[in-house]
């Protein structure tokens, strides 16, 4: 990352820009935005390709090939393998992107479809050496756990886990470097190594039983068992945990007839929960590992087989990618109505379209929230929830009370005893995806404000003491998970430059918001902002992204009467005006987090939070 603020700020930075100068960039970035919108009226945007993504498909489609005839996956498995040797970072591994860092997991990932292609589509042809992957971070793992000196980074210092055959680790070590990576946190590391088990990289004695048969269970009681893995992960949690115990070695374990009792029932459950689309969450990885696993258990013509096939084939890219996801498109559409000074009632109509009517089958979630795209495998969440109350207040509200309120219900059932807003499920407080978010909670407590204030609408005064009540405990969440230093960490985005991938930018950015509209605990927001002033780049901007200048710029600008705010608030406002003018702003970075920490980026992003930043720079 860049060196944090050395200089001082000069007279011209702090210079107020033009009235003019401002509303000329948010016209530009309007019409950009507007633009890109569907026919419909809606935003889709692009999600970035990802290694990650491809390499589990085309891994599922090699191990499917086997049963059905070599040639019929040939096409897609010969474009994906062609796009992953294509974007092989310099250091010898692959990031999730093809902006990221390379990492261990994905580089396993990529690793093992190319051997499963190599097993099963032999006519896929693959150079039969690739560049060695060099670690890119010093001693990933502890000193004598099969750490060596990696040749290709002699004089660095570096420890890499040796990967003699496969890119050069051992398989304990390559077992050691997933574990140590995701922690007690099982929802990835366990598929991973699944993956490269069913490869033959690694042993099947090394992947931990996942205990499918807690799925048996009734849903309400899936939070009280402890689980490894996270609400969303229960299709891996079963395919995963059954394919482990189809090739386990283990004779006398107790829990065996358990587990062939409850087999075909938990299967029964997945498919279930699968949406119309076929793909579990709209998401390639999660849908390949239960496709991989599945088919190597020899149920090629499973129905959840066939409709996961479908899903992969009907998201492949023209350039043989995958990306982590279909489409993000009732987030973003909520974050464009927001930016933008009149949305059209066509847009309304879509966003209200979203809404789930139903209990879901997946997370078991009240109808009532909104999911991150308006595709059958969305899932109803707390931030796209609060998104999309915000994009309907006030335009939504005369025309749809019953929808907000349906929404405000949903948030309220959904808070934590904690006092925070977790993103899916209530209760589920043991993994890091599952926990109360200061991001999501001061998310929450803006839509809760712009309703009470922005809206016409007479709701029950009930239902405003439970809103108010709601927000005092949020508030009190948000002050314990205050940093020492002032900064709040976000659960949905980070940066690859912060230690453990953080980005308090972005989520003490979004916390100011919530404290500046409800005018609320100005100690906290102070310490906030000292932060931010103290972490400002030489240049005016943040991190290493359009993106984190942005949604600082806009919190600031409510903040920006204070004296001693306004040099820090038209530094970054220059800096961000610059990058409109020079069409820096549509560059996007890998800032945003998928689940189980999956980097992605997405091509609206700079363009939506820039559009929000200059739009409360106007007012």
């Amino acid at each position: 990352m860049r060196r944090l603020r050395s200089v001082s700020i000069t007279q011209q930075h702090t210079k107020i820009p033009s009235l003019e100068r401002i509303r000329n960039a948010y016209e530009k970035v309007c019409r950009i935005l507007l633009d890109r919108r569907t026919p419909e009226g809606y935003w889709t945007g692009r999600l970035s390709a990802s290694a990650l993504s491809t390499a589990t498909a085309v891994s599922a489609l090699a191990i499917l090939s086997q049963g059905v005839g070599n040639e019929d996956y040939h096409k897609p498995i010969q474009r994906g393998v062609d796009w992953l040797l294509a974007h092989q970072n310099s250091d010898g591994g692959w990031g999730d992107t093809d902006k990221s860092f390379s990492n261990v997991s994905t580089t396993l990932l990529v690793q093992s479809a190319l051997a499963l292609v190599r097993t099963y589509q032999k006519s896929v042809w693959i150079p039969d050496s690739l560049g060695k992957f060099i670690c890119p971070h010093p001693n990933p793992l502890p000193e004598g756990e099969g750490t060596m000196m990696n040749p290709l980074s002699e004089g660095e210092g570096t420890n890499c886990n040796p990967l003699s055959e496969i890119g050069g680790f051992t398989p304990a070590a390559l077992v050691d470097a997933i574990k140590q990576r995701y922690g007690k946190d099982q929802t990835f590391s366990v598929p991973i190594l699944t993956n490269a088990a069913l490869a033959g990289l690694v042993d099947w004695k090394d992947v931990p039983q996942l205990p499918f048969e807690w799925a048996a269970l009734p849903m309400a009681w899936f939070r009280f068992v402890k689980m490894n893995v996270v609400s969303y992960a229960i299709p891996a949690l079963v395919a995963i945990g059954q394919v482990k115990f189809h090739f386990s070695s283990e004779k006398w374990n107790p829990l065996r007839w358990i587990r062939r009792l409850v087999k075909n029932r938990t299967l029964r459950l997945i498919q279930e929960m699968q949406p119309e689309s076929g793909g579990y969450l709209e998401a390639a990885p999660l849908t390949s590992f239960v496709l991989m696993s599945l088919a190597a258990m020899g149920l090629h013509d499973h129905p959840i087989v066939t409709k996961g096939v479908r899903f992969l084939l009907d998201t492949v890219r023209d350039d043989g990618s995958w990306s982590i996801d279909t489409n993000l498109a009732a987030w973003l559409t909520s974050l464009s109505i927001s930016a933008l000074e009149t949305p059209e009632s066509q847009t309304i109509d879509w966003l209200l379209s979203c809404q789930h009517k139903q209990r879901h089958p997946f997370t078991g979630a009240s109808p009532g929230g909104w999911g991150w795209t308006n595709l059958s495998g969305a899932v109803p969440d707390a931030d796209d929830t609060s998104a999309a109350l915000l994009a309907l207040t006030p335009s939504g509200s005369v025309n749809a009370p019953d929808n907000i309120v349906a929404g405000i219900h949903w948030l309220l059932e959904l808070q934590n005893k904690d006092g925070g807003m977790p993103t899916f499920c209530r209760g589920w407080g043991m993994l890091p995806f599952d926990k109360s978010s200061t991001d999501i909670t001061a998310h929450v407590i803006r839509a809760f404000q712009a309703i009470r204030t922005g809206t016409p609408l007479r709701m029950q005064r009930t239902l405003m003491n439970r809103m108010q009540r709601a927000e005092e405990r949020m508030f009190a969440f948000l002050k314990r998970s205050q940093k020492s230093d002032g900064s709040w960490l976000p659960l949905w985005f980070g940066n690859q430059s912060m230690p453990e991938d953080t980005n308090p930018f972005y989520g003490t950015a979004r916390v100011l918001l919530a404290l500046a509209e409800t005018k609320r605990e100005s100690a906290m927001a102070q310490s906030g902002l000292r932060y931010l002033i103290g972490n400002q780049n030489s240049d005016g901007s943040w991190g290493n992204s359009v993106e984190e200048t942005a949604v600082v710029v806009e919190a600031f600008a409510i903040f920006a009467h204070d004296r001693n705010i306004a040099p820090t608030y038209y530094h970054g406002l220059h800096w961000l005006l610059e990058a409109v003018e020079s069409d820096r702003f549509l560059q996007p970075s890998p800032i945003g987090l998928y689940f189980a920490k999956l980097w992605y980026y997405e091509d609206l992003y700079p363009i939506i939070f820039t559009a929000s930043a200059l739009r409360r720079a106007l007012s």
